[in-house]
């Protein structure tokens, strides 16, 4: 037995009082969309890097493609009561707007880059592009779901929930 089995209970009382709060009810009666955790956003910052990451030393892609799987199996599991609020936000302009933005951010510097005569070729360089690249899609998920949550709580306090 392992001990998150003997004692299951141990793992609640040790809950910040920001994580309790974000599990109380609103008032209304109607079960809060909790947040998706920032540290899914890391992973998801991580997949944007994958590209830069393999450039720079392609050995990694066995261990990339094990990070992509273990994304979307803790998609799947782990983040399921949550699937309401990614629904919502995949249904937002502004979500699809930070998906195409990034892919244009992606392709566009790289080309930019190659029609100046500046391609970047180097480890260090293909490095620094993934570091760049994970912390904007970590920055722009995070405040694409910040604005999504005060959207879904004007559309409930208007539709008097």
């Amino acid at each position: 037995m392992d001990t998150a089995t003997i004692n299951p209970t141990a793992a609640t009382e040790t809950m910040t009082a920001e994580t309790a709060e974000q599990d109380v009810p609103p008032a209304g009666g109607t079960t809060a969309i909790k947040p998706l955790p920032v540290w899914f956003f890391c992973f998801e910052g991580l997949m944007s890097a994958t590209y830069d990451l393999f450039k720079a030393s392609p050995q990694t892609l066995w261990v990339l493609g094990a990070l992509g799987v273990v994304n979307i199996v803790i998609s799947l599991t782990v983040l399921r009561p949550r699937l309401k609020l990614a629904k919502r936000l995949w249904r937002g302009k502004n979500t699809r707007k930070v998906a195409i933005a990034l892919l244009a951010l992606r392709l566009g510097s790289h080309l930019a880059l190659n029609l100046a005569g500046l391609a970047v070729v180097s480890t260090a360089g293909h490095i620094a592009f993934a570091v760049g690249m994970c912390a904007l899609t970590v920055a722009m998920l995070w405040f694409c779901q910040r604005t999504a949550l005060r959207a879904i709580a004007a559309d409930d306090a208007a539709a008097g929930v």
